[in-house]
């Protein structure tokens, strides 16, 4: 009788598990267990495709200056387009463009460095920035520095004791005395340059104000390449004092010009 009711229990067991394995392999893998939801589907975003412009600013910036990195191209297109035109870039889709159209930056590159520039008239206009030393003592001094668009002569070299509007004017005013009155002055956006003091004396002057875009140092280029020459041969000695620095910037200023 107990062996009877054994084999009896063992059977009703196999049949309870097989039932239980064709049910559980006839549902879906979804709904294999009782009581699961089915998985949400998944929604990928993509992102708008860029426009073509932004395409060729950034095949720019890169022939422009081929030793920046891709964080540093997409910071400086951001800084230029984000506030005017409400456009961003990651260095990812920096990276991904540059990657794509390397020949054609190596093309423009080659087209910019053979570029002749435009024959200017002496005179016609100056290009106006500052540049900084630091002497023996940590003394940080301002150097204001103009040159000739047309001959490319430093035409002022000179230490202000400091970097105010009123110094800059006074400097100027002397070049004028020796050089005549240029049309257009180039300038960067520092606060000295866009004061209302400053354009108040060119439009007394009626010197027209030439203001790069910001973040373009390149726009002012021959004051830039000045000062890039100026820093290599005067960051090879110290300078002890303001007199000292004075004296360097004048023999520099003979061998330049």
């Amino acid at each position: 009788m107990i062996l009877f009711l054994f084999n009896n229990f063992i059977w009703l067991v196999f049949f309870v598990y097989l039932k239980i394995r064709l049910r559980f392999f006839s549902l879906k893998k979804s709904d294999a267990f009782i009581g699961c939801r089915k998985p949400a589907p998944r929604v990928f975003v993509v992102a708008p495709k860029k426009p073509q412009w932004v395409v060729d600013r950034v095949i720019y910036l890169k022939a422009l200056h081929s030793n920046y990195s891709c964080r540093a191209i997409a910071d400086l297109f951001n800084r230029l387009y984000f506030e005017s035109r409400n456009m961003y870039v990651s260095k990812s889709y920096v990276h991904n463009t540059i990657c794509k159209y390397k020949y054609e930056i190596q093309v423009l590159r080659r087209k910019i460095k053979n570029k002749k520039p435009k024959s200017v008239p002496i005179h016609y206009c100056w290009a106006m920035d500052l540049s900084f030393k630091t002497d023996d003592k940590k003394v940080i001094h301002s150097i204001l520095g103009i040159v000739d668009h047309g001959s490319r002569a430093n035409i002022a070299l000179q230490v202000i004791p400091t970097k105010s509007t009123t110094n800059i004017l006074r400097v100027l005013l002397d070049v004028i005395d020796v050089y005549g009155k240029p049309k257009f002055i180039r300038t960067d956006n520092e606060a000295v340059f866009t004061s209302t003091v400053f354009k108040f004396a060119l439009k007394f002057l009626k010197i027209r104000h030439q203001l790069i875009d910001k973040a373009c140092p390149w726009q002012n280029g021959r004051i830039e390449r000045f000062f890039g020459t100026l820093k290599k041969h005067l960051n090879q000695w110290g300078v002890s004092d303001i007199n000292q620095l004075s004296d360097s910037l004048r023999i520099f200023r003979f061998f330049y010009n």
